[in-house]
């Protein structure tokens, strides 16, 4: 049931977007469109670009922090900076680069001399380079999530310590011994990130070029154009999203191949200072730009929220108000009800489904339950834009266009495989023996389940509740798509401030955004799950 729920939208939405695209008649009028070659190059620059540069960041970063990888500042700032979501992190990054940003200001008059802001091409340029930044600087830490996961699995701090006793340094003996038992472990939220960087709508229209746009901007207009005759060109630009994002995959994969082939030489060669030195000063700089351009477009957020009068080239506003936050108390209301009402929604939908088919997977064995959850993660791998229009067609075919039933089940399409992704491990590595106490008591594996297995998996559910949580409220394209312009969000509705030029209302839109994920985040991490032996569970 859980595989038809959302597989069942995937599936009809592929469908129901390519039927328009089944003859040469729209392929031809999408290889006509002008700047379509120019779109899909800057597609490529912006989301290969930015996936390479996350990966390095983030693999560097774990080098040169070795078995202290989730310490110190991370372990405050990398779950603040991951439940932000994409569009608010792409408002911060716009609020931070633009040629009137805050950081032309604090450099400005003294040492740029500028007393208005510079004509540059900080932001919105027509390569896509502060769109590859944004989205580098904002999957970096996901990428240090999934290598601190992968690498709670493994000794890694007795394979650097015998590492140590051959001679070699701590960065290079995490590079060399480390990351190649990490990678397969983290290769599908790598991929995950690659697709996602390729087929980017929100954070492409505050940080990407505009003429032409990226591919999946583009797509995004044909689909949603009034006269229906671009629709079939939107599909079959669907269908090249889908082929582009396939086939870098692929060169992907290959590239792990021969990159796997062309360093075994480099892997058994003995320790080299250099490449250590290198490794760890590289790493430390990435470490204090990703964290600090992240938290640095946060605090942008912050300052124009609150701003009232804040001319260039002041560094900070000469006056502050809180009409803006006033006029969202009653702009936003409604937005901020609705993205509270369809995240837990779909949450709650998902954490019942997902629990249900793991604990179905801990009595059946790995082998049959397990391949089929895996086909929750293929939402991962396609871009939205190749199948939310067919999916539409199928809302409205069933009459749950623009209704709350509609949007809930278009985000439980993408909040499933986060959950699943969050859950499944700890779920699976709970000692047996615990439940096998239970069931020695003379309860049920129903009863055990509730009363042993839950409450010890009491954090981790929460967690990724708290996950599906930010995933929905991330939501703009499927949001944009099954609400019809009738239900919105604060995610469409901060893009729409965003793109409309008010910074102060765009800044507020952008931070409630940010509030909800932060404080279901927070709620989860405050909560500990309980131990054996615990006085309330005598």
């Amino acid at each position: 049931m859980t595989i038809a729920l959302f597989l069942g939208p995937v599936a009809a939405g592929l469908a129901g977007t390519a039927w328009p695209a089944l003859t040469l008649e729209p392929w031809n009028a999408l290889l006509g469109q002008p700047g379509l070659g120019r779109g899909v190059a800057v597609t490529m620059v912006s989301g290969v670009g930015a996936t390479l540069v996350a990966f390095a960041a983030a693999t560097l970063i774990a080098a040169a922090s070795g078995e202290r990888l989730v310490a110190g500042h991370r372990r405050l700032l990398l779950p603040a900076l991951l439940a932000v979501p994409h569009l608010a992190s792409a408002i911060g990054t716009a609020f931070l680069l633009a040629p009137s940003g805050w950081a032309a200001r604090l450099v400005s008059p003294w040492v740029t001399g500028w007393q208005r802001p510079p004509d540059l091409a900080s932001l919105n340029d027509p390569w896509g380079l502060a769109l590859g930044l944004g989205l580098a600087v904002r999957e970096a830490p996901f990428l240090l999530l999934a290598l601190a996961a992968a690498q709670a699995h493994h000794s890694v701090d007795h394979i650097l310590a015998v590492a140590r006793t051959a001679g070699y340094g701590p960065a290079e003996a995490w590079l060399k011994l480390v990351l190649p038992v990490l990678y397969p472990q983290i290769r599908l939220p790598l991929y995950a990130v690659l697709a996602f960087a390729l087929s980017v709508v929100d954070m492409a229209l505050v940080l990407g070029p505009s003429a032409p746009p990226v591919l999946a901007v583009q797509v995004l207009r044909w689909l949603t154009d009034p006269d229906p005759s671009w629709h079939p060109i939107g599909a079959a630009g669907a269908l090249l999203q889908l082929g582009l994002i396939a086939g870098v995959l692929a060169c992907w994969r290959t590239g792990e191949l021969v990159v796997a082939r062309l360093a075994r030489p480099w892997l058994v060669a003995g320790p080299t200072r250099l490449v250590d030195r290198l490794a760890l000063a590289v790493g430390r700089a990435a470490d204090l730009v990703v964290f600090g351009l992240g938290m640095a477009g946060i605090a942008a957020l912050v300052l124009w929220s609150l701003a009232g009068t804040w001319r260039f080239p002041a560094a900070l506003p000469q006056s502050i108000t809180l009409e803006s936050w006033r006029w969202a108390a009653q702009g936003l209301a409604g937005p901020a009800a609705t993205t509270l009402l369809v995240g837990l929604a779909a949450t709650a939908i998902a954490l019942a489904a997902v629990l249900a088919c793991l604990e179905h997977e801990a009595r059946a064995g790995p082998r049959p339950a397990g391949r089929v959850l895996a086909l929750v993660y293929l939402p991962l791998l396609l871009p939205q834009i190749g199948f939310l229009f067919g999916l539409q067609v199928l809302l409205v075919v069933l009459g749950l266009d623009a209704t709350l039933p509609g949007l809930v089940w278009t985000h439980l399409v993408f909040v499933l495989p986060y959950v699943v992704l969050m859950l499944r491990e700890p779920y699976l590595a709970l000692d047996p023996r615990y439940l096998a106490a239970g069931r020695s008591l003379g309860r049920s594996a129903e009863a055990t389940f509730w009363r042993v297995r839950l409450p010890l998996l009491r954090r981790p559910i929460l967690i990724a509740a708290a996950v599906g949580f930010t995933v929905s409220a991330a939501q703009y394209l499927p949001t944009l798509f099954a609400g019809a312009g009738r239900l919105t969000t604060l995610t469409t509705e901060a893009l729409a401030l965003a793109v409309g030029g008010d910074r102060r209302v765009a800044a507020v839109a952008a931070l409630l955004l940010a509030l909800l994920p932060l404080a279901a985040l927070a709620g989860a991490l405050a909560v500990r799950s309980p131990r054996l032996g615990d006085r309330q569970r005598g």
